[in-house]
């Protein structure tokens, strides 16, 4: 019996030690898991900021040095201004569509450098895009062209539309007579469509994509729209010549296109992190700044602006093309306004009852003074120097026609709708063309935009033209329609009620 008894007690206790021992690995086990643990939540891991973050770093670079969990924890309610999301966002969308090959030169940080020492520059350039970059954006990506084309007037420009160059370029795009002219671009004494936002940027994206096809190399596409392409094509042939190659990197270029490319990716560098530069871009929104209405007839610029209740910095930075203070029908097919203030221009338009155009054509003389003009119409003689292209040291007239302002019992709506300058004066709907030395039928016809047909009939079938002879034009008319249309104005004196000649035009569909 001692012995079993023995047993059992000796082989009880091995099993409560065995037991014990169990207990006591289990609860160290946990422990120590705890601890590490802890250890694990006490160390930093760098992971990705996400989207909002990101963001609100582009708006407020301060925000940078701040370490990774401080940013998580950020509110998007704090900081409803920095929390835009990618898809809000152009300059995202940009980034997005980010797809053009990088340059190894140091010229890139060089301007990505002189860009981050400038940050009021940045941000003024920010801001003049945020009227213009959603349109621009949507059109590169139409023609699916890299999104870095659609920062090509920041290098340009600057956003700019009243940008002149020393070799006469003009507008956002920076387009130079003769190429404004072969894209389309109508330049005249009321209008320049170099500076017309959606002309111009057409006529950009047009002249880029028929280089891209010509040199099959975006870098030399765009080192050709700086330098020309013809410019490009010969420095190509020479290097073949010399057996060297005839890429982008191996071609020698005047200063300004050797550095031009390099500016485009430093610009690009600063848009994919503007807060590694310590820069702000000014958010803008995904969705169109403006919209497109179509002029029922001529109107000043001021009163535009007034019937969109827009002030005239606003209406004429989308408007920039004018040069004159009379908005003509043929040399603006729409006018821009920002999309909230459409429905309020029609609006006002419909129910004003004041004149559209108080600006009125004046045949001056040879040698007469602009300071004697100026105090006959009652206008400052500045003012009118800038209605009508005047250097400020111009002091007489070469005989020109000038716009000066109208009476208060004039017709305004009875402004001429021509190219004043050559020699046109207002008479009732249409105007009085006065012939000189050198005009032809043809040459007037065209000119004017009407037929010969209808100025043969005018002038009694005649070919002949005498210096000092006047027409009455009236455009797209033939003579005997004309002469009835003359007439039915003439004997008319009841207003024209405003209203829209045809359905106003979105420019944005999508």
């Amino acid at each position: 019996m001692n012995t079993s008894f023995n047993h059992a007690l000796t082989t009880g206790i091995a099993r409560i030690a065995l037991l014990s021992l169990f207990l006591i690995a289990q609860t160290l086990t946990t422990a120590w898991a705890g601890m590490a643990q802890a250890d694990i939540a006490a160390t930093p891991v760098p992971t990705q900021a996400p989207a909002p973050i990101r963001e609100a770093m582009i708006v407020a670079p301060e925000y940078v040095l701040q370490s990774p969990a401080p940013e998580v924890a950020v509110e998007e309610e704090a900081y409803p201004e920095m929390t835009a999301l990618a898809e809000d966002d152009v300059w995202q969308r940009i980034r997005n569509g980010f797809s053009m090959n990088d340059l190894n030169s140091p010229l890139i940080k060089r301007h990505a450098k002189w860009y981050a020492s400038h940050p009021d520059y940045v941000l003024r350039m920010s801001e003049r895009a945020s009227r213009y970059l959603f349109y621009i954006t949507e059109e590169v990506e139409r023609r699916g062209m890299p999104a870095e084309i659609a920062l090509l007037p920041i290098i340009e420009s600057a956003f700019n539309p009243g940008a002149n160059s020393v070799a006469s370029a003009s507008g956002i795009w920076q387009f130079i007579p003769s190429t404004g002219k072969h894209f389309g671009m109508e330049q005249n004494w009321w209008y320049d469509g170099r500076r017309d936002i959606i002309g111009a940027t057409n006529g950009a994206l047009d002249y880029l994509q028929k280089l891209h096809d010509q040199f099959g190399d975006w870098h030399l596409a765009l080192a050709a729209y700086n330098w020309g392409e013809n410019a490009v094509a010969r420095a190509q042939a020479s290097n073949r010549r010399r057996g060297k190659p005839t890429g982008y990197a191996h071609l020698k270029m005047p200063r300004e296109t050797q550095n031009y490319v390099p500016k485009l990716l430093a610009i690009k560098s600063i848009v994919n992190d503007p807060a590694q530069y310590g820069l702000t871009l000014q958010v803008i929104p995904n969705h169109p700044y403006f919209a497109a209405v179509t002029p029922p007839q001529p109107m000043d610029v001021k009163i535009a602006a007034e019937l969109a209740e827009i002030p005239m910095e606003e209406f004429l930075s989308l408007n920039p093309g004018h040069n004159r203070p009379v908005i003509l029908q043929n040399q603006a097919e729409v006018l821009l306004l920002p999309v909230d203030k459409v429905e309020v221009f029609r609006a006002n338009l419909e129910k004003s009852d004041q004149r559209l155009v108080t600006w009125r054509a004046y045949e001056s003389k040879k040698g007469e003074t602009f300071a004697v003009i100026a105090k006959r119409f009652d206008i400052n003689l500045e003012k009118l120097r800038s209605a009508n292209g005047l250097s400020r040291y111009a002091m007489q007239s070469n005989g020109q026609t000038l716009l000066v302002p109208s009476a208060e019992d004039e017709a305004s709506e009875e402004f001429s709708p021509f190219n004043m300058h050559a020699g046109a004066v207002q008479e009732m709907a249409g105007f009085v063309y006065v012939v000189r030395k050198g005009d032809t039928i043809s040459g007037i016809a065209k000119k004017f935009r009407v037929s010969q047909r209808s100025l043969f009939a005018m002038n009694k079938n005649s070919h002949r033209l005498r210096i000092g002879q006047r027409f009455t034009i009236l455009p797209g008319s033939s003579g005997k329609l004309n002469a009835q249309r003359a007439s039915k104005q003439r004997n008319s004196g009841r207003k024209v009620k405003h209203a829209l000649a045809k359905r106003d035009r979105e420019i944005y569909s999508r």
